[in-house]
């Protein structure tokens, strides 16, 4: 057992009491695990202020002098106990709400005091509440440092650890770790990046000399992590590339028969382009694993029959599973179409298939007459048997699990199918190299040709009226209108309450209109009738929560309103716009708001209203959530970086892919003398869950 394996009960000052509650509250188990909590930010206590020069603005000061008196003010509950302090230059007021006694027992007034706190300022007196405040020592008088703040729980602060005593227990903890800490880049990755060794790095991420120390720190701890989640990547996809041989289809009779007589339109280059990279994966005999990306409407589904055909040619058969049985169901009438002009038999599994048909679909799938399954989360099912899955297509597969999507992959006892993840959320470029750093990623960049962008607008709730005005008038051209509410999942009732009340303002405002609704607790039945009103022109306006976001395909509705827009995170704004700008005609989509908003949320309106691309948009959404509640994988253990923030660190994250990428080109065993560190720290490493995607 290494040093850094030793519980954390056996540090100095932590015991089984408080190592119980550090591993509850924040996952810390080892000598290992504690210095690896990282700060998340840093109070600058270089400097000491006098009285004389804080202002209101400052967000934190530092001052020392003495409390002159105490004063007790107000009863019960509004209680207060305020300090006259003093440095000789001015007077600043100290105040306490809680704690009293302790304050009252351990601060003497006419000692030395270092206090540091926000200042605000009431009148002509500034106040700090609750201060930190602690003796003048020699060493503080001297030399001011940079104070480590770290995460903490609020369970942890009411049994009486808080910042000050977390630190307390990394200086006991560097006091004898630093000989234990080893080297884990090589030499000539140091040199070429001008990095700190790791021992200096842990040492001042921790306790830095000053920002210069901490930015050295920080920069190299980064690139370490992303270096070795990019490692373990791309060695997994080295492996699966020797280890999983695929079968080989490169007949393009199929193909060429569709592109001749049936294509309805010319592809754009993106999607020439992806197809030729497909078609390379598919003929060189290793298992084909890619994610296909691209935004709402550019016409991956084109792209995924394509290489339906290339299977079929083939002799084999293929299968796309969708999250939802209204995007099945989508995806099929998107497909029979192309599929009866080839003359292919194409079937659709879903939950509400019933027994009967499902019986013609087991035995065509086993018999080989049925070459395209659509479906959902039925396919998974043991009674789903293909006489020859060639290949296995997952649209929004950041909605499936692991072990679902294991399933569908051993649905071929003799070779992996080839597997195809289709995504219309777009990926940031950072995230998608780590989510999917396993897979080759195509990207559908450019939209059909033909297709104008869709205007976005913000208004306020105050504009109600005049917005109204606009959609009769777009009514009145003969087109439709999506109202969307937000799900705000605080109580299922609440949220029926909101879209029955928003139901009924549209239908006093547009009397003369049908008008249909569209919620998660219809029945199917109910779903697919309300819906088959809309897309067949009977109802001019459909009032929705999110359940539309993907699945509902109606090229006449061009105008898409979204409700307190200010609920909604940035990719699914992005998502719900998406929903129109399917025809030839001009299309709308207005962000309703309260006038209060925050900061934040006025940034995701600015974003949607400046631009169209789904890429861009990704950035920003990644910049303001971050990378788990973006792709909704908290769970897989992959994206619980210690450091990094692949919102900010995206040139980092370029720098340590291209080292590892050159790494394993040179020496895939890691075997030079200089590659030494790598292979032991990789060995050292936990065996944590980090692929997404080899799963079988």
């Amino acid at each position: 057992m290494s040093f850094f394996d030793t519980s954390i009960e056996f540090l100095k000052g932590v015991g089984p009491q408080r190592a119980t509650l550090l591993h509850k509250e924040l996952k810390v188990f080892t000598f290992g695990d504690l210095i690896q909590h990282f700060p998340f930010r840093y109070e600058d206590r270089t400097k000491f202020y006098s009285v004389k020069e804080v202002t209101e603005d400052m967000p934190f000061v530092q001052l020392q002098g003495k409390i002159s008196s105490f004063e007790m003010a107000g009863t019960g509950f509004k209680k207060r106990l305020t300090g006259k302090f003093t440095d000789g230059n001015g007077i600043l007021e100290l105040v306490w709400f809680q704690g009293i006694p302790w304050v009252l027992q351990k601060i003497k007034p006419g000692m030395d005091y270092v206090v540091f706190g926000k200042p605000t300022r009431y009148g002509r007196v500034f106040s700090i509440a609750h201060p930190e405040i602690e003796p003048l020592t020699a060493r503080q008088e001297k030399a001011g440092h940079l104070q480590p703040v770290y995460p903490l729980s609020e369970k942890l602060r009411k049994k009486r650890i808080d910042n000050k005593v977390l630190s307390q227990l990394l200086h006991e903890l560097m006091k004898i770790a630093p000989s234990h800490i080893h080297e884990t880049l090589p030499d000539y990755v140091l040199k070429k990046f001008g990095f700190i060794h790791k021992k200096e790095a842990v040492i001042h991420i921790h306790f830095p000399d000053n920002f210069e120390k901490l930015a050295e720190a920080q920069k190299r701890l980064k690139f370490e992590e992303l270096f070795y989640l990019q490692l373990r990547l791309l060695k997994l996809k080295l492996v699966r590339y020797e280890k999983y041989k695929g079968e080989v289809f490169g007949d393009t009779s199929l193909l060429t028969k569709f592109y001749n007589d049936h294509l309805p339109f010319s592809l754009t280059d993106a999607q020439k382009k992806v197809i030729r990279e497909i078609y390379h994966d598919m003929k060189t005999g290793h298992q084909m694993n890619r994610l296909l990306q691209g935004d709402v409407g550019s016409g991956k589904t084109i792209v995924a029959f394509i290489c339906i055909l290339l299977v079929i040619s083939g002799g084999a058969q293929a299968a796309l599973m969708a999250p939802t049985e209204i995007l099945a169901q989508q995806h099929y009438a998107g497909l029979k179409k192309y599929a009866d002009a080839m003359e292919l038999s194409i079937g659709l599994l879903t939950g509400s298939t019933k027994k009967a048909e499902r019986k013609i679909l087991h035995a065509g799938l086993q018999g080989g007459p049925l070459k395209i399954l659509i479906g959902t989360h039925a396919l998974l099912e043991e009674e789903v048997k293909f006489q020859h899955l060639g290949l296995a297509i997952i649209d929004e597969q950041h909605r499936f699990g692991v072990a679902q999507r294991s399933k569908l992959w051993q649905k071929n006892s003799t070779v992996y199918p080839h597997v195809m993840v289709m995504t219309a959320t777009p990926i940031p470029r950072t995230l998608a190299m780590t989510l999917y750093g396993d897979l080759e990623i195509s990207t559908i960049d450019e939209l059909p040709k033909g297709r104008k962008p869709i205007r976005t607008t913000h208004q306020y709730d105050s504009h109600r009226l005049q917005v109204n005005a606009f959609l009769k008038s777009q009514i009145e051209e003969g087109r439709q209108v999506y109202l969307v509410y937000p799900l705000i999942e605080e109580s299922e009732k609440l949220d029926l309450k909101h879209l029955m009340d928003g139901y009924e303002s549209i239908a006093r405002a547009f009397p003369d209109y049908a008008i249909s609704i569209l919620h998660g607790q219809m029945k199917p039945e109910a779903k697919e009738f309300e819906m088959a009103r809309f897309v067949k022109g009977e109802t001019k306006i459909m009032v929705a929560t999110t359940v539309i976001e993907v699945g509902m395909d109606v090229p006449n509705a061009s105008v898409m309103v979204i409700e307190s827009a200010e609920r909604f995170g940035l990719s699914q704004l992005h998502q719900l716009r998406g929903r129109v700008g399917r025809g030839a005609e001009q299309s709308y989509c207005i962000l309703l708001t309260s006038f209060k908003l925050s900061s934040e949320a006025k940034l995701r309106m600015e974003t949607m209203v400046r631009t169209n691309n789904g890429f861009e948009i990704a950035d920003v959404d990644l910049k303001l959530r971050g990378p788990g509640d973006l792709m909704g994988t908290q769970q897989s253990g992959l994206l619980d970086l210690m450091i990094a923030d692949l919102g900010k660190d995206g040139k980092i994250l370029i720098q340590a892919r291209e080292v590892a990428v050159d790494i394993l080109e040179k020496d895939p065993e890691l075997k030079k003398p200089e590659h030494h560190p790598i292979k032991t720290h990789l060995a050292s490493l936990k065996k944590t869950a980090v692929n997404w995607s080899k799963i079988s």
